[in-house]
């Protein structure tokens, strides 16, 4: 299974070791360079010498999103720093590419609910918060 990962800061590179430990084909694709630092960070070998690939290009174009190998992807991950980012690609993966399992990382709570409704996986550490406040305020005082 090839799990194709836009964004290779600390969410994007920790989801794309996970993923290369349990055996799948990973591709990360960044726009900045020096991100690849965060995919070799902690391992014995290089990203690529593990087995991993990287690209680097811009998310929003096409041809970027083709050298990573979103035509064979099983699975697509949008976990860069920017809603807008993440959103817009998420759609291209899934309406244009075809990928069977799109998830999305979005940090507005609106905005992820309204996406979930639209067909689109997300997940949303705001709103993760929000619970969890709420949880705790529901609980019963000791």
């Amino acid at each position: 299974m090839l799990i194709l990962i836009v964004g290779a800061g600390r969410v994007g590179s920790a989801v794309a070791k996970q993923a290369l430990e349990a055996g799948h084909e990973v591709s990360v694709l960044d726009q900045d360079p020096l991100s690849h630092e965060q995919l070799d960070k902690d391992l014995v070998d290089t990203w690529e010498d593990a087995g991993g690939r990287f690209t680097v290009g811009t998310a929003l174009e096409v041809d970027a999103l083709v050298e990573a190998g979103i035509e064979q992807a099983d699975v697509f991950i949008a976990s860069t720093r920017g809603d807008n980012t993440n959103l817009v690609v998420a759609q291209i993966a899934q309406k244009r590419f075809n990928v069977k399992r799109v998830v999305v990382r979005v940090a507005d709570p609106a905005r992820a609910a309204w996406y979930a409704e639209q067909g689109l996986q997300t997940i949303c550490p705001t709103q993760h918060a929000i619970d969890l406040v709420r949880e705790a305020a529901l609980a019963p005082v000791a």
